[in-house]
């Protein structure tokens, strides 16, 4: 019987945050790609548009002005998918057809004022400033009675959903946990009352000892792709203290996650010379004035490219109807993003 190689031959890898499988198929991809030449033109772009709703100084669809801002900007989002009124509700529920109405607040955060940069393009001072304005968010509307989860995320690129290419990202507050938060908590619970200790603060031990999957780390925080990674390039940053919430982070891991931030992104762009779209979002513990001490501060990022700068991997087919595949390992990814350079290929 043929001895099993992880690179050669089809597997299944667990990831403990949402208790699922993944399928590896090594075979198919033998070999670490290494990116197709071509490039798309991308369109040069002013530092201030005219015509952008979240350009300083400009009338958004509502009528309203925004200030002419010189760092971030927030604004309640003008097209929310929550709204803030509470409503009576008497609907006689049935046990195949429940619903809950759900109560929330969405705001929009402009990164910058310049119309033309992205997270890979900015200082380390100006992530920072993000940051910083997350932070704010997070302590200001998980203070709210009725806000128990709170949100933050970004989505880049017209393939990811974005319909305007200012810099900005958004964050949702509501009253439930959403289901993948409320999965991870189970999960991350479980571990912690078991083990006395989080799930992400072994799991990144690990990673350290082993050095397969890491990008990047500085005194901080961890850059690596997750060995249960389901996206091509797939990445998470990990803070090494472990804290359970953003409210808990210092000026001084404010700097380093900036920096990991910054690295991230640069390196997606210079892989295939574009500016690489992704899903990004930040998982900490609940707002409910409970005491989370079972969650662990990260970040994921989800960007949808595998192979060129056109070439995306879409969830379809098997992986809709059964569970996700990849075929590119997260070890082979992991060196791929390790050996780009740091950077800009712009500058």
């Amino acid at each position: 019987m043929e001895k099993f190689i992880l690179t050669d031959h089809p597997h299944r890898r667990y990831n403990p945050l949402l208790d699922e499988w993944i399928l590896v198929s090594p075979q198919r991809a033998k070999r670490p790609w290494q990116g197709q030449k071509e490039t798309i033109s991308e369109e040069k772009k002013p530092e201030y548009d005219e015509t952008c709703y979240l350009c300083p100084g400009n009338e958004r669809i509502n009528s309203e002005t925004n200030p002419k801002y010189e760092n971030c900007y927030v604004f309640d989002n003008d097209f929310p998918a929550l709204l803030k009124d509470e409503v009576s509700f008497d609907l006689e529920q049935e046990d195949l057809f429940k619903i809950n109405p759900e109560r929330g607040i969405n705001r929009v955060i402009c990164f910058s004022p310049k119309h033309n940069v992205t997270l890979a393009e900015m200082q380390i001072p100006e992530i920072e400033n993000v940051i910083k304005v997350w932070k704010e968010q997070y302590l200001e509307l998980g203070s709210i009675s009725y806000i128990n989860h709170v949100q933050i995320f970004e989505n880049k690129g017209s393939v990811m959903g974005c319909s305007n290419p200012h810099p900005h990202g958004q964050i949702w507050a509501q009253s439930s946990l959403p289901t993948q938060v409320k999965r991870t908590q189970n999960n991350l619970l479980k571990y912690f009352q078991e083990k006395g200790k989080t799930m992400l603060k072994d799991y990144l031990d690990s990673e350290i000892l082993k050095k397969e999957r890491i990008i990047a780390e500085n005194e901080r925080f961890v850059l690596l792709v997750p060995f249960w990674a389901t996206w091509p390039y797939e990445t998470m940053i990990i803070s090494k203290r472990h804290f359970s919430s953003i409210a808990k982070i210092t000026e001084e891991e404010i700097k380093s996650f900036a920096e990991m931030i910054q690295v991230i992104t640069v390196k997606y762009d210079n892989l295939f010379k574009t500016s690489f779209p992704y899903s990004a979002g930040i998982h900490q513990a609940p707002t409910d004035g409970l005491n989370h001490d079972e969650w662990h501060f990260h970040m994921h990022f989800y960007p949808p490219l595998l192979r060129s700068a056109t070439i995306k991997k879409f969830m379809v087919g098997y992986e809709l109807l059964a569970e996700a595949q990849r075929d590119l390992t997260a070890e082979q990814s992991a060196e791929i993003l390790r050996n780009l350079p740091n950077k800009h290929y712009k500058f």
